[in-house]
């Protein structure tokens, strides 16, 4: 088999494993998943919410899901499952539960402002949420919620703005949910900082150097002079 074919297979098999295991613990609040191959096997890392949905009743669900995982050709999976800390801070997690909100029933405008005002009150720089779908007629729409300071293009876009996609089942159609969130511990290109400056400390360091360029001139005006003689 030639490498690029199997890097592909590789990552096609990822992504059946993330959707499927996305419907799986959808009611736990899904947060994301990191599947790293190790010499022992492939430790795939659970992000959810409420962990205890995920475990189950002594440790039954789990169990569950890493013989699950062996059906799609994972060796020897280790899944272990993890708290996501800042739940406001986590794109997937918050498409997730918007989508979740959604199908309960929660109008689309109250849910976005809802989830769009609990995000920014944490503390994030920006955040923009996304519904799109048949909303309230048969003609499919997109309704955006904005706030703070959001980046489309560039790098900055890639590597400081997490990213978070769910659908929702409704009876009219399906409705895509996409999150897009900068954290507050993220420094973005435009951003700058005013130092607290001791102005007597600059004057004394502009003393010495006049000082030094002082002393630099007088020795070369001697060396002139001794050359001369």
């Amino acid at each position: 088999m030639a490498v690029e074919r199997k890097f592909v297979q590789d990552r096609l098999k990822k992504l059946m494993v993330k959707e499927w295991i996305k419907d799986e613990v959808r009611s736990a609040g899904f947060g994301g998943v990191d599947i790293l191959r190790t010499p022992l096997g492939t430790q795939v890392t659970l992000f959810v919410e409420r962990p205890g949905l995920v475990i189950g009743k002594g440790g039954r669900r789990i169990r569950a899901l890493t013989e699950k995982l062996k059906e799609f050709g994972i060796e020897n999976p280790q899944v272990s499952v993890d708290e996501v800390e800042k739940p406001e801070f986590n794109a997937q997690l918050m498409a997730s539960l918007l989508a979740r909100a959604l199908e309960r029933g929660w109008y689309f405008r109250r849910a976005g402002y809802r989830f769009l005002y609990r995000i920014m009150e944490a503390g994030a720089k920006g955040c923009e949420i996304e519904i799109s779908g048949k909303l309230v007629s048969e003609r499919a729409r997109t309704e955006k919620f904005v706030a703070g300071t959001i980046i489309h293009t560039g790098d900055p876009a890639e590597s400081m703005v997490q990213k978070g996609f769910d659908i929702a089942i409704k009876k009219l159609g399906v409705l895509g949910v996409s999150v897009r969130i900068i954290p507050p511990d993220v420094t973005l290109p435009d951003e700058f900082e005013v130092k607290d400056v001791n102005v007597e400390q600059l004057r004394g360091e502009s003393g010495e150097d006049e000082g030094d360029k002082g002393d630099e001139q007088g020795g070369e005006t001697q060396e002139a002079e001794g050359t001369g003689a």
